[in-house]
């Protein structure tokens, strides 16, 4: 159809949205629209049929049209913009209800709640229904955290309150959280965390009402920023006592006892490979040649389902973590170290409960044998990731202090090669996102970023918990248990379209059948841009055409990995998951694949999949908010200093840029101040409507830097001009001045330089696809370990 009767639809569909309830005759509609004569009178009335084709509006029996509107009434996440309005998340296909800010019902960023639609979606303008908020169904908030103001005594007496806590959150920061007196007394600038005993209303809209429940530190002593942040997230950085008396209770060595049942590989030669600074060690391998040429590898995995009992008080402390939470100078563990670092961690020199997880591969990657039996090992080395791969590129000294080594790191290299070859072939998308490591004194305060880099060892071990990940779940799978599965669905079709039609626009040819979209596709055009300008910016799209991965009873297969089954085995002292897989692999071992043994385990594992990805979330959204609280404290010395990026993210509210060393911020609209700039959607760019000037994502741009909200947790750039570029600027700002002058002198309301952007979002929080944070021990691009 062409665009000239599309915009007619658009336009025609506008009238009736604006005017739900009103109906209209065919004249009607074309004297409102300003179009008359035949022509006009066909145009409008094939329109009209086309928007009653598609159910958008009906026919009255007097041949009058209204709006189809049976009454919507749909369930979902609010998401507050600081300035009143929001938006709901009903669908992961169609796009956000707009909510004014009249309409709210007072609802806080996070509630889920029940939205009536009172104006459908316009797919010819690409604008989003619109609706109010007529229940919330449940409070997302029941806490916050947030800097202490007291109030005088004759505050105290006038007003009944003790003072209020506003948070740094944005989402929140906007209203005041009134204490009173009956609770904590914090002093003023105290971190303290409150519960919400009562929310916004019409009486006072931009306030709440809570107890103090507890106080973290005054907002300026070392560590509270991160510990602030921490409980935040509603992440325990205390253990109960009961816990820690029970971890205390565990013996720190293995029993005789404990060796019944078990296969005694205490002989075998298994090393662990860590990071330099890692003091948990849940993953042993060990590998050697068999005489048919096929590898034959071990993978040991520390079995703490040994030591943490179902139902007991670690268990359910653990699950109530769901996982570890590692931050800048600090590891908030999902177990007390008594376990994580000592009994549970496969440390050299000392006999450790494990489950082993034996392979033979031949030399095409495939797993032509496997077995899976609980054991007791002992790693013979406590190998990093740094020594291992200075061995392999050939270090003389290294080479000779490790040498009865060397010959299994070079076959384990050779493996390695050979399993990710077979991932690639399948289809496995496979890109390297630069991690950043914040150094920190002991203090907390950033002294340095630096980037890693993953070399031939990182890479190596994550093969090799890959390949067991997929043994076990396929073990299992074709049993036909019930089990617990990571999976990665396929991106939903919306964003398909979207990021082939971008790769498209930067020149990309997309190969294969876009009904029948499978990894390769990705992985394709990946392959085409590697070294090229446009590798970036196509991956960070690509990022975020991608789905969340998550847990699931059900296999849904790994999309990212392009696996067919998957799970997580490897890591049981941090993550919950892998720990219920342990159990179920011991369970289903002692009393075989019953309907009793599978009835429980069907009962419980939806519930658990949902309560970890939930933690999982919520550990990530911990990590991020220090990572970036530490990134903006690290360029806060640096306000006024020039710096070489590239454009991360076009928005109509601005660019986002990173940096080198990956702290990223934002050069606001209004911060563009050598042209008048608009956004144009589908080329994910920004033009200068006097310059033609163009900026687009992956762009490389000069920049410098204006502003490092600490508390906030803002970076703020505008771009470096050019003396020709700053002069037109200095000449638009002059008659951009004199204009403006001209119409208060006319007693015309001036207009300011740019619009406030319409998009859904805070003009801060970018719609980003997480499959993992910056931590390379804890989370990879998909999964590592």
């Amino acid at each position: 159809m062409p665009d000239k009767e599309n915009k007619l639809i658009a336009d025609i569909l506008e009238v009736f949205r604006s005017n739900p309830d009103r109906r209209y005759k065919s004249e009607q509609i074309e004297d409102i629209l300003r179009m008359h004569g035949a022509s006009a009178f066909k145009r409008v009335v094939k329109s009209l049929a086309v928007l009653e084709g598609e159910s958008k509006i009906t026919l009255t029996n007097k041949d009058e049209f209204k709006m189809a509107t049976p009454e919507t009434v749909v369930e979902g996440t609010f998401k507050g913009n600081d300035k009143g309005f929001g938006f709901v998340r009903y669908d992961e296909v169609d796009p956000d209800a707009f909510i004014s800010r009249d309409n709210t019902l007072h609802a806080v960023n996070g509630d889920t709640v029940e939205v009536k639609i009172t104006k459908p979606s316009n797919p010819w303008i690409d604008k989003g229904p619109e609706g109010e908020i007529t229940k919330i169904v449940e409070r997302s908030l029941t806490k916050a955290v947030g800097e202490f103001h007291p109030y005088s005594d004759s505050q105290v007496k006038k007003t009944g309150h003790y003072g209020y806590v506003q948070s740094h959150e944005k989402k929140i920061a906007s209203y005041m959280i009134f204490i009173s007196d009956k609770g904590l007394h914090p002093q003023m600038g105290d971190m303290v965390q409150v519960s919400i005993d009562e929310y916004p209303n019409d009486k006072h809209p931009q306030s709440m009402e809570g107890t103090a429940l507890e106080i973290i530190g005054n907002k300026n002593d070392p560590g509270v920023d991160i510990m602030s942040i921490v409980v935040d997230n509603d992440i325990n950085p205390e253990f109960p006592n009961e816990v820690l008396k029970e971890a205390e209770s565990i013996p720190d060595h293995v029993l005789d006892s404990d060796r019944v049942g078990r296969k005694d590989l205490t002989k075998n030669m298994v090393i662990t490979i860590d990071g330099d600074d890692s003091k948990d060690f849940d993953d042993a391998v060990g590998l050697d040649m068999l005489p048919n040429g096929n590898f034959h590898l071990e993978v040991d995995i520390a079995d703490v389902t040994h030591y943490v009992k179902e139902g007991s008080p670690l268990d359910e402390e653990a699950y109530a973590r769901g996982t570890s939470t590692y931050l800048v100078d600090r590891v908030i563990p999902m177990l007390p170290f008594r376990l994580s670092n000592g009994i549970c961690s496969l440390n050299p020199g000392e006999d450790r409960l494990a489950l082993t997880c034996e392979m033979e591969i031949d030399h095409s990657g495939n797993v032509v044998k496997h077995e899976i039996y609980p054991s007791v090992i002992q790693s013979k080395y406590r190998m990093t990731y740094n020594n291992v791969n200075e061995i392999l590129k050939g270090d003389e000294e290294l080479n000779e202090e490790y040498a009865p080594l060397v010959p299994m790191l070079k076959q384990m290299a050779q493996l390695h090669e050979i399993l990710f070859n077979k991932r690639h072939q399948r289809g496995a998308i496979d890109f390297e996102e630069t991690e950043a490591q914040i150094i920190v004194d002991e203090n907390g305060k950033p002294i340095d970023i630096k980037l890693r880099e993953r070399g031939t060892s990182e890479k190596m071990i994550e093969s090799f918990m890959l390949a067991a990940n997929e043994t076990v779940a396929e073990h299992y799978n074709v049993k036909h248990v019930p089990f617990l599965y990571r999976v990665h669905e396929k991106p939903d079709e919306e964003k398909i379209k979207n990021f082939f039609e971008f790769a498209a626009a930067m020149g990309v040819q997309v190969k294969g059948n876009l009904k029948e979209i499978t990894p390769k596709m990705f992985q394709n055009v990946l392959a085409d841009v590697v070294g090229t300008p446009e590798e970036q910016v196509v991956t960070i799209m690509l990022l975020r055409s991608l789905q969340q991965a998550r847990y699931s009873d059900e296999p849904l297969g790994h999309f990212g990995l392009a696996a067919k089954y998957y799970t997580h085995f490897t890591s049981p002292i941090r993550r919950y998951p892998d720990l219920t897989v342990h159990r179920m692999i011991h369970s289903y071992a002692e009393h075989g694949f019953t309907d009793d043994e599978q009835a429980k385990w069907g009962n419980k594992l939806q519930e658990i999949a949902e309560h970890t990805s939930s933690r999982e979330r919520i550990s990530i959204n911990a990590e991020r908010a220090v990572d970036d609280l530490k990134k903006t404290e690290y360029m806060a010395d640096q306000v006024g200093n020039t710096f070489d990026a590239v454009v991360s993210s076009v928005t109509s509210f601005g660019m986002f840029i990173q940096l080198d060393n990956t702290v990223e911020g934002l050069i606001h609209i209004s911060n563009m101040k050598d042209d008048f700039y608009e956004f144009d959607e589908k080329s994910m760019s920004m033009h200068g409507r006097g310059t033609g000037k163009i900026f687009k994502v992956g762009q490389p741009i000069k920049v410098k830097l204006i502003r490092a909200d600490v508390e906030h947790r803002q970076i703020d750039f505008e771009r470096v001009l050019t003396p020709e570029e700053q002069e037109q600027a200095d000449k638009r700002e002059a008659e951009f001045k004199k204009k403006r002058s001209m119409q208060h002198g006319k007693g015309r309301g001036g207009h300011g330089r740019h619009n406030d952007h319409k998009g859904h979002g805070n003009g801060r929080n970018r719609n980003s696809n997480n499959n993992g944070n910056k931590n390379h021990k804890r989370r990879g691009k998909y999964e590592r370990r």
